[in-house]
């Protein structure tokens, strides 16, 4: 029995995928005009093959911008630590990709100055409005985008002397480190809540998902504590489910390199 036309169709185009004649670099595939001229189909029959190879994963449609072949992502392992001491989780993100022989890079950091509310009001024990400065950073691997990062501070540590705070650098101590050494308070401990949902535009954008949310994104909510049990900062951290897993041990255990188990 002859396959419908739309199969043969979306056969055909994942052939041309798989061998990288289409989609390479990038680029969209055909509009939906050019394939209906291309293969002599209807706009429905062209429409079925688009969505075959939507709910397979090869493809992902953004309104707007066209069709586009889905990037195979080669997914990175973060090593969680209980241990105060450990590296800050900022620099055992560089250090780790640069273990694997990938190369990471940071965006320069956004600071802005806003109101508390929500979750920065709760777990930076602060009225709703008081000022908080947030510093935002993008993160990558190899160029693709991995993970996004903001981090609010009470803006009565800038105003106590701790002005480095809203400057848009890096500092080699990191914040936290930066704090302790200018007002001599000093974070002791933190608290990290996992939370996995739907990703909002922002983040479909940014990360290039699917713009039906069938990849969720890991958010982790890390509060920081001082010698007298004052939030310090609360920072946010967002992964896109398909390009990161988390490896956590404890107690004895063989040492191995950090690998990515497949999926699946």
């Amino acid at each position: 029995m002859r396959e419908s036309m739309w199969r043969q169709i979306a056969e055909d185009l994942r052939l041309k995928i798989e061998s990288g004649e289409l989609g390479a670099g990038g680029m969209p595939l055909p509009s939906e005009l050019e394939l209906r001229d291309s293969y002599r189909a209807s706009r429905n029959t062209v429409r079925d093959a688009i969505k075959w190879l939507v709910t397979r994963g090869l493809v992902v449609t953004r309104p707007g911008q066209g069709t586009f072949v889905v990037q195979k992502i080669d997914p990175f392992v973060t090593t969680l630590s209980t241990d105060i001491n450990a590296p800050r989780e900022s620099t055992a993100y560089a250090s780790e990709v640069m273990a694997s022989s990938r190369i990471p890079k940071v965006s320069d950091p956004r600071i802005e100055i806003q109101q508390a509310s929500g979750l920065t009001a709760a777990e930076l024990h602060l009225q709703h409005g008081t000022s908080v400065v947030s510093r935002h950073q993008d993160r990558f691997i190899d160029g693709v985008p991995w993970s996004f990062q903001t981090t609010f501070y009470p803006m009565r540590l800038v105003e106590q002397g701790a002005e480095w705070i809203i400057r848009a650098q890096d500092l080699p101590t990191g914040i936290v480190g930066y704090i302790e050494n200018v007002l001599g308070i000093k974070e002791v401990g933190c608290r990290d809540r996992f939370l996995v949902r739907p990703p909002d535009g922002a983040e479909t954008n940014f990360f290039k998902l699917p713009d039906d949310g069938r990849i969720s994104v890991i958010e982790t909510i890390r509060t920081g504590y001082d010698q007298v049990g004052e939030p310090l900062r609360v920072t946010v951290t967002t992964y896109p489910a398909d390009r990161n897993q988390f490896v956590m041990t404890a107690g004895k255990v063989p040492a191995e390199q950090t690998r990515a188990l497949p999926r699946g």
